[in-house]
């Protein structure tokens, strides 16, 4: 890959990382709702999923569900009603979670597993897959294109949960939490409208 694909796709990973989607809505909340260090599995668990997600789609997925397009229909339905179901999980929260039982931030496994029916996370993994593969050695830019996104995406999303830890104290009041919430819930919902037309 020559230096100036590699740059361009820097630019795409970050960009499509950094902007605002249905992971950077979650962790924004779930920093809010849990903090900073809290929410270090489920910036991981993006970042691997998301890579597990670009080899799949780069070794053949993509061609499967281009050749099959009800399976990628289905993947959209699917993660658009679990985006509804999140949307409505941080909509209703009410407290700050210091550490209760039933108040927890998302796992690994289970923002890893997101990644695979994340509208967005499908957008940009075929993109980038039809954009920045080289024919002449396909296996190999496959996984540079992997790595790229592996050293941008987590540092991009982490952000978002940064912001969120630090309107923590301002939003530890409960009708501003309420709000807050509620209005994350929407933008969740919201973000996915581009992605499902």
């Amino acid at each position: 890959m020559d230096t100036a694909t590699l740059t361009a796709l820097v630019t795409f990973a970050f960009a499509t990382s950094i902007t605002p989607g249905p992971n950077n809505m979650m962790l924004f909340a779930s920093g809010v709702n849990f903090g900073f260090r809290r929410t270090i599995p489920h910036m991981l668990g993006i970042g691997a999923g998301f890579l597990s997600l670009l080899i799949g789609v780069g070794l053949g997925l993509g061609a499967l569900l281009a050749t099959v397009p009800i399976l990628y229909t289905g993947l959209k339905i699917a993660g658009g009603l679990y985006l509804v179901y999140i949307a409505w999980k941080i909509g209703s929260s009410r407290t700050l979670g210091e550490g209760k039982a039933s108040a927890r931030p998302m796992t690994f496994l289970g923002a890893a597993a997101f990644q695979w029916v994340n509208p967005k996370a499908w957008v940009m993994a075929v993109t980038a897959m039809a954009v920045y593969v080289d024919p002449n050695s396909y296996v190999w830019s496959v996984f540079v294109i992997g790595l790229v996104f592996a050293a941008v995406n987590v540092p991009s999303v982490s952000t978002w949960a940064g912001f969120g830890s630090v309107l923590r104290e301002w939003l530890s009041v409960p009708v501003r939490l309420k709000w807050f919430n509620i209005t994350m819930a929407v933008l969740l919902v919201a973000s996915l409208w581009p992605m499902l037309r």
